[in-house]
């Protein structure tokens, strides 16, 4: 394929440059990480002690700045009978390599807490994942119908809308303290925000879908006898089914956004918890890895979803699976050997 037709604007490239345009989103900041981590002319502003030497403050592991490392040298030097410590460049102890926070995502598994009242990591996830799916649900359940009645009649639009857009502007974490007071200090307040922080976008955004249904076929259904109700439930709601799908799964992804402000009210809990409690006792390889779990989880379920958007709306234009593109160009290969 020419080259200058991999960006051709609306085109879509072949299945296996997708496939391989898909690993590079993933490989080259792994790769970018990587270098600063491993390559030392890259970054490493710090020096690894390796032998202290006759530096009375120096031991091994500590990390201390190249500039405070050449001028306890040479403090040093100028000393007699005395050895000058040696070590290695490094980076900040808040940049873990990838092949730490690699082996982090395994041991934070099986690490036991250091205080008794410390959770587990997927204790921490579990209680993350209940926040954000009630607080999602109930957002869905307000924000969904209330969307889909404003897109669909200007009238309630003009009374719901002002006053929506109005309260979406303002910070979800503000309503921290006033939940706390109403609904205690345990997951109520966080589910609460999480509710705050999804449902006023989540109206106009599924309104805004609504409005852009098909003219034509609720012209059609009126000629045929169609009463305002029967326009709604059976022309206007299954005319933008999809794209309301389509949207539940942004959405959920916004909700995400909300949780690591959500767990800090009231009692700390959650993914949040753990990750401020390994970055207190400067664990930053698991900090990292409960990161990319919380990558990972919100990949996995917005694939997930996808899968079944596909099945539950086969007549919507199908992008093939990325794991059937890649079986199939693993087969296509193992043809072409044989």
């Amino acid at each position: 394929m020419p080259r200058s037709r991999w960006f051709a604007i609306g085109k879509e490239p072949p299945p296996r440059v997708r496939l391989v345009l898909t690993f590079l989103s993933f490989l080259l900041p792994v790769a970018l990480w990587a270098l600063i981590s491993y390559v030392p002319w890259i970054w490493h502003p710090l020096i690894r002690v390796n032998d202290p030497g006759t530096v009375a403050w120096f031991t091994p592991g500590l990390l201390v700045e190249r500039a405070v490392f050449a001028e306890e040298n040479a403090k040093v030097v100028a000393t007699p009978d005395a050895r000058v410590a040696t070590g290695e460049r490094a980076n900040p102890v808040f940049l873990p390599p990838p092949h730490a926070v690699a082996r982090a995502l395994w041991t934070a598994f099986a690490t036991k807490p250091v205080l008794k009242g410390d959770t587990w990591l997927h204790e921490s996830l579990a209680l993350s994942i209940r926040t954000i799916f009630w607080g999602f649900v109930i957002s869905s359940l307000l924000g969904v119908p209330l969307g889909i009645l404003c897109g669909a009649y200007p009238p309630f639009a003009r009374l719901v809308e002002p006053a929506i857009d109005f309260v979406r502007y303002m910070p979800a974490p503000a309503f921290g303290a006033l939940a706390v007071a109403v609904l205690g200090i345990f997951s109520a307040p966080k589910i609460a925000i999480i509710v705050v922080g999804t449902f006023f976008q989540q109206v106009l955004v599924i309104a805004n879908t609504v409005r852009r249904h098909d003219t034509a076929l609720i012209e059609a259904a009126q000629t045929l006898g169609a009463r305002r109700r029967q326009l709604l439930l059976h022309v206007i709601v299954p005319g933008c089914l999809v794209e309301l799908y389509n949207d539940q799964r942004i959405l959920l992804g916004w909700a995400w956004t909300y949780l690591i402000v959500a767990e800090v009210v009231g009692v700390s809990s959650g993914i949040t918890f753990f990750i401020n409690q390994q970055a207190k006792y400067r664990n930053f390889d698991n900090v990292y890895a409960a990161i990319i779990l919380i990558g990972i989880i919100g990949l996995v379920t917005d694939q997930g979803l996808a899968f079944l958007g596909r099945r539950i709306f086969p007549w919507q234009t199908r992008q093939p699976s990325r794991l059937r593109a890649f079986l199939a160009l693993l087969g296509r290969q193992g043809g072409s050997n044989a």
